[in-house]
């Protein structure tokens, strides 16, 4: 299958009220290159918590804005492509029908899924909704990220192709062995065997498994 693909880059801005922020991205057609990095010419504002090799692009299922626009009325024009950041948008493609590790052939590069993306409190700020980060950590609906394991020239016309799986975690059960499902050290064994995941993740669950206990991700959806 062949998933035609918009493609976004963003520039580091200044939000009154929080930190700054490259979420606010703006559609870039023609050729790019794509690093180990990400894409030549977009920016990261935080490099401790985005962006490097494990988080080099974001991906954001196109399809999910109508329900978004739906749950906020009074907001539903903020909800299309790029609204949540993300380098990348398509439809076919969502959380429950890819898998930590599956590779993608885009343009002359390979890409790989490392891990759902992690919502946070700079969406609160981006949409004017308190909560944002945590509803959309709480639906599922988060994306994901890449790494780049063969750089090259991209470009949003050419699509996205799956090229080879290497686990059966699918993004939708990682997110929800991660954030929905009470300490589960079988569930947490079964997402670190996932070939492909970031090491943020990998270090994440090995120390729930080593401490017994779920670390607290109130500052991460809250700012606090």
């Amino acid at each position: 299958m062949h998933y035609p693909v918009e493609v976004f880059t963003g520039r580091v801005s200044d939000y009154e009220g929080s930190r700054p922020s490259a979420i606010a991205k703006l559609q870039v057609e023609g050729e790019l290159e794509l690093t180990e990095l990400g894409l030549v010419g977009d920016e990261q504002a935080e490099k401790k918590i985005h962006g490097g090799p494990d988080r080099a692009l974001c991906h954001y299922p196109r399809e999910h804005y109508a329900e978004w626009a739906r749950a906020f009325p009074e907001q539903a024009e903020l909800f299309c492509a790029p609204a949540f950041g993300e380098n990348l948008s398509t439809e076919g493609l969502t959380e429950k029908n890819v898998c930590i590790g599956d590779i993608f052939r885009w343009g002359e590069a390979l890409i790989q899924i490392t891990q759902p993306r992690s919502p946070c409190f700079k969406l609160n700020f981006h949409f004017a909704i308190s909560d944002m980060s945590a509803q959309m950590q709480n639906s599922g609906k988060v994306g994901w990220l890449y790494r780049v394991i063969g750089a090259g020239k991209v470009s949003s016309e050419q699509p996205l192709e799956l090229v080879s799986r290497l686990s059966d975690v699918s993004v939708y059960d990682a997110a929800a062995i991660a954030w929905h499902l009470p300490f589960d050290d079988e569930q947490y064994h079964r997402l670190l065997s996932a070939a492909g995941l970031s090491v943020s993740w990998t270090r994440t669950m090995q120390k729930r498994r080593i401490k017994g206990q779920i670390e607290d991700n109130s500052r991460r959806l809250w700012g606090k």
